[in-house]
């Protein structure tokens, strides 16, 4: 029986591979194109939303990583995603 070194538990997945990147999903690509938008859209209650739509997804997408991430770099980089947005969101807030 083969033991897990931690650098197995932070980096590879069940399979065995290593995982730093993985392809977007759903919550990340709303999150971008939000963000991109917002870029069009320099004021008013569009550009709003579109900062509400935005801040939404990348929540859900950190905890979605912190909670359910294949490996620990992977939940760990949810948690300071998490982390970061809230104190920027309470900083300039």
């Amino acid at each position: 029986m083969k033991r897990t070194t931690l650098f197995d538990r932070t980096f590879r997945d069940r399979e065995g591979k290593i995982v730093i990147a993985q392809m977007p999903n759903l919550p990340i690509l709303v999150w971008l194109a939000a963000t991109l938008l917002q870029l069009i859209l320099p004021s008013g209650n569009l550009h709003t939303g579109l900062n509400l739509v935005a801040f939404g997804a990348l929540f859900t997408w950190a905890w979605q990583e912190l909670f359910e991430g294949v490996n620990y770099f992977r939940q760990s980089l949810g948690l300071v995603v998490l982390v970061g947005m809230v104190a920027l969101r309470l900083n300039f807030g």
